[in-house]
């Protein structure tokens, strides 16, 4: 017997990758504001830490794309994702997440990134495929118990804050006492809630709504799919990209 194709095995399910690229479209015009700001070309200057209007937005920009993350495990568990490809992918978003802490540090070397969402998502990832395909397999109480263990990683940094977790070396447990000064910063908890939030939601929807993941989507959405589905390459790319454009643009007007 011949192994089935990869692509079969392991098929595309459009609309939660139309939902993740929806998000990275999101993050795209976000930064893109955020640079034009770095750059002076907001008046009057925007302050991305502390409107609303922006640490909203931010928040559920990272929130979607947690969510998708977690719905994104649930789905490769249920399709038998093995180890080895498990690692594969780990690899690939753990080596980003260093690349990501080389270059803000070049550029924002007082508030470079320790610890932001590719590094949580690799952190977190890893507890996610050792803690839900046990607590799956029971059954009801089972996805009751993860849904539980959701929300206490959702409450737990407001219940504890200790002194030990405010080093960059530790603040990626999220129990700081005070918020660290980087450029980003997603810890463990309380995201951790969202991304099992996600692997509880897209259990019950491969349950009892096979479509609401695996459908088609409308051809004015397939572009978004298809970001979706090269969201870590185009998270790495799209900075160098703005910022390049932006560095370039501001070269030309100062030398017209």
């Amino acid at each position: 017997m011949t192994a089935a194709p990869v692509h079969d095995r392991f098929p595309r399910f459009d609309r939660l990758d139309a939902l993740r690229g929806a998000a990275i479209v999101w993050m795209a015009v976000f930064h893109f504001c955020f640079d034009l700001n770095y750059f002076g070309y907001f008046q009057p200057r925007q302050h991305f830490q502390l409107d609303a209007f922006w640490t909203t937005q931010r928040t559920a920009i990272v929130t979607l794309f947690l969510l998708c993350a977690g719905m994104g495990q649930a789905v490769a568990l249920q399709a038998g994702q093995g180890w080895a490809r498990f690692w594969r992918r780990w690899a690939q978003v753990a080596g980003c997440a260093v690349l990501v802490s080389a270059g803000s540090a070049l550029m924002f070397p007082r508030s470079w990134i320790s610890f932001g969402v590719l590094h949580g998502i690799a952190v977190m990832l890893v507890v996610v495929r050792l803690v839900a395909p046990p607590l799956l397999a029971r059954g009801a109480a089972g996805r009751a118990a993860l849904l539980a263990l959701a929300g206490l990683a959702l409450l737990l940094p407001r219940l504890v804050q200790a002194p030990w977790a405010d080093s960059r070396w530790t603040n990626w447990t999220g129990l700081v006492t005070r918020l660290p000064v980087t450029e980003d910063y997603v810890p463990v908890l309380p995201w951790l809630g969202v991304v099992l939030a996600g692997v509880w939601l897209a259990d019950l929807l491969q349950r009892r709504a096979p479509a609401a993941l695996a459908g088609p989507v409308p051809a004015a959405w397939q572009p978004l799919a298809t970001l979706g589905r090269w969201s870590l390459s185009f998270y790495m790319l799209h900075q160098p990209v703005l910022i390049g454009g932006l560095m370039a643009w501001r070269a030309i007007v100062a030398a017209a």
